[in-house]
């Protein structure tokens, strides 16, 4: 049996495992969000960076590409680094994901998603919302051993335009640090 893995951040353009095929869907009802804090990639524990969850929101999809890993070795490297990469991610979800907008079938079901939870206790890096200035500033400034924050947004937002996926908390906040950075720029 195969396992689906599904990518809504930085695993779309990087997934760092192998894999048998992949398609481009959405999942329903969540939203990508730059609420997550990251102290072991794109910041340190003095200063998170910001990356993406997934918040509930009916109504609402997430676009991503879902990932299938067939052999039983691959599955378990692909594991082994994802349970690594993902740690600060406190919750794992299966999923529905689904191609094709029109349709209320999905096209596989049981895709895995890590995320991160709200609460505090359990995700000691949650940091929730804040205004799009302060997120970007935030981003603008972060930096970890997985290079600046502000790649990671860039990228995001490269990966979605090539998937012909916007998002507009990723393009908004883009865009923010986009104005900020220019602003700050010496002439």
């Amino acid at each position: 049996m195969a396992m689906w893995v599904f990518g809504y951040g930085s695993l779309i353009w990087k997934p760092g495992f192998h894999y048998d095929e992949k398609f481009i869907g959405f999942v329903k009802g969540y939203r990508r969000v730059f609420y997550q804090g990251s102290t072991d990639h794109r910041g340190t524990p003095a200063f998170p960076g910001r990356t993406v969850t997934l918040e509930p929101n009916p109504g609402e999809v997430c676009w991503g590409v879902a990932y299938k890993v067939s052999k039983e070795e691959d599955k378990k490297t692909a594991l082994e680094h994802l349970e690594v990469r993902e740690k600060q991610y406190d919750m794992k979800l299966y999923l529905d994901f689904f191609t094709d907008p029109s349709l209320a079938t999905p096209a596989i079901s049981g895709v895995m998603v890590y995320l991160a939870s709200t609460d505090t206790k359990t995700n000691k890096n949650y940091l929730g919302p804040a205004s799009l200035e302060a997120m970007a500033r935030q981003i603008i400034h972060a930096e970890g051993p997985s290079g600046p924050n502000r790649d990671y947004l860039f990228h995001l937002e490269d990966a979605l335009n090539k998937l012909g996926c916007e998002d507009p908390h990723v393009r908004d906040l883009a865009n923010a640090v986009r104005r900020i950075l220019a602003m700050n720029a010496p002439c």
